[in-house]
């Protein structure tokens, strides 16, 4: 294997584990298990605890998706919880103001945040205790505060420093009083978000979505420019469904979160892919790079040309995930050479016209697991904390939509963007044998590819697999990067004679610096025979596995 470089051996456990980007709070879902929650129950408080822990990935004013597998009827779920463009928002609106592309940050860009909504989903349906309970260890979090880790300390200087110093509600918060950034080790208080949480755990959803805090939540943006009202904020729902979507993938069967999120990105690059020996090819040559490059690149374009909202766009799922479409669009792929253009497919039952998130993973004793993602778009999301309330809103709209007359993705009243997060779950002999995810934007669907591969192809164990030199594809879909200059990153822990092999190819080049990739991977390898939970984590991440 070329270049495997591993930071630590993974975490074994026979009992229940959590994996995530803050230790803090992957020690709370630890302790929930240990009190005797389930792997549903120490999700939520994972959740809550992240949104406070990590700011600049996720939080309240942010959105979720997830896989649930419930071990003992043997039955996965997906749940989206991604929220809609306010009933404000038209393409006329935004083009009377003389954009051409959606705003970049601040309060016209936030869908409506699906969060909490999501959490009360999931407890509802397969939780133990209340979110109430839940909650408490995230209040006191915020309330008390908590030293800033490495990674999380890095997004608080420059360029980040100069968006959250735009808005004074978020500079106060996220900016020393004497207006220097945090720093490694400084102590972040978010007093305000406690509040807020305070008043969630006792009112439940509906608060935010409904009551108070839901009046101030809209006012806020309101007044600053933004769109969202209270109607826009009590009209959020999650949707909750069996079956997600799945393909074959060298044996195994891979399931991704269904629409709107782009869990079909990741699919159809694996379906493209089941029909090459990646393994023979060798781990990171430049054989199997370039195939799966092109594999992306593929699936991107069909992604571009066919998905959006379902209840907006009738969405060929079936055909692009079936395995005689795949073979269509693997013929394409040259082994010597990188296509100059990679068009959408052609498909018969089409009506289409012509950076920052957290990913979590948990697995109880029982084998209940979640795969699980929560993001504010970019990082810090909009730039823009509501109010008082202390919440800082996504970005989502402004992030997924296109301002292009007749583009399946243009903004509409009450749509959803075509989400760029997701998570899946390998299975094998109908029993999940991986979870996993990772934060990244366009990244995500190349770098879950790669994961899934590592394992699967070469044998890797978790933390190898999430700690592999790894490579991304860009522009993806993006609208306001989407017409830049094709590159391929690649981290430096590749040699230069690959790279050279590479380049040969047809592929620009740019290398980044070693762990210099935003992704914080998180995995959970499940061996049944010996009841044994594996746990692995990025090294580019501050997180660590946390056994139960």
């Amino acid at each position: 294997m070329n270049g495997v470089y591993k930071s630590h051996s993974p975490v074994l456990t026979t009992k229940g584990l959590v994996g995530s980007a803050s230790p803090l709070a992957g020690s709370i879902g630890a302790q929930v298990m240990r009190e005797g929650g389930n792997a549903f129950d120490a999700a939520v408080a994972v959740a809550a605890a992240e949104a406070v822990t990590l700011p600049m990935m996720c939080g309240l004013g942010g959105e979720v998706f997830a896989l649930l597998y419930h071990a003992k009827s043997n039955k996965i779920y997906g749940i989206s919880g991604s929220g809609r463009a306010p009933l404000g928002a038209t393409r006329e609106y935004f083009v009377d103001l003389g954009y051409v592309k959606m705003p970049p940050d601040g309060p016209l860009t936030p869908a409506v945040p699906g969060e909490v909504h999501a959490w009360q989903t999931i407890l509802d349906k397969f939780g133990t205790k209340s979110l109430s309970d839940l909650l408490q260890p995230a209040i006191d979090l915020a309330e008390n505060g908590f030293p800033l880790p490495v990674r999380s300390a890095s997004y608080f200087v420059k360029p980040f420093y100069d968006k959250l110093a735009k808005y004074p509600s978020t500079k106060k918060i996220f900016i020393k009083g004497d207006g220097s950034p945090y720093q490694l080790g400084d102590v972040l208080i978010q007093r305000n978000l406690a509040d807020s949480l305070r008043r969630i755990a006792e009112g439940g959803p509906d608060e935010f979505y409904k009551g108070a805090l839901a009046k101030e939540l809209a006012k806020a943006i309101i007044e600053s420019g933004g769109l969202i009202d209270e109607s826009d904020l009590a009209n959020q729902e999650t949707m909750l469904y069996e079956n997600p979507p799945s393909i074959e993938f060298h044996g195994h069967t891979v399931y991704a979160t269904d629409l709107p999120s782009q869990g079909v990105l990741t699919l159809e690059i694996l379906s493209i892919l089941d029909g090459f020996d990646l393994a023979k090819m060798g781990h990171n040559t430049p054989e199997s790079i370039h195939t799966m490059i092109e594999a992306k690149r593929l699936a991107f374009a069909d992604r571009l040309a066919y998905v959006g909202d379902p209840e907006f766009v009738k969405v060929p799922m079936e055909e692009l995930l079936s395995k005689e479409y795949a073979a269509s669009r693997r013929d394409r792929i040259d082994p010597q050479s990188m296509a100059e253009i990679v068009p959408a497919g052609e498909l018969l039952n089409s009506a289409s016209p012509n950076p920052s998130t957290s990913y979590f993973n948990v697995i109880d004793s029982e084998g209940n697991a979640l795969s699980f993602i929560h993001s504010l778009s970019q990082y810090f999301g909009s730039g823009f904390v509501a109010g008082d309330t202390g919440i800082l809103l996504n970005d989502r709209a402004g992030r997924g939509f296109y301002l292009d007359e007749g583009h399946v993705n243009v903004i509409a009243p009450g749509k959803k963007t075509i989400n760029t997060i997701h998570t899946y779950m390998v299975f094998k002999d109908d029993k999940p044998v991986l979870v996993g995810g990772t934060p990244g934007g366009d990244n995500q669907p190349q770098w879950n590819a790669q994961t899934i591969s590592n394992v699967i192809d070469h044998g890797m164990d978790v933390q190898e697999a999430a700690d592999a030199p790894r490579w991304a594809h860009f522009p993806g879909t993006d609208p306001r990067t989407i017409d830049e200059e094709m590159v391929l990153r690649m981290e430096e822990g590749f040699s230069s004679s690959i790279r050279s092999e590479i380049e040969e190819k047809g592929h620009k080049i740019v290398e980044y610096p070693l762990v210099g990739t935003p992704g914080a991977v998180q995995l959970i390898g499940i061996d049944h025979a010996r009841g044994v939970h594996a746990g692995g984590t990025d090294r580019r991440s501050d997180g660590y596995p946390i056994p139960e």
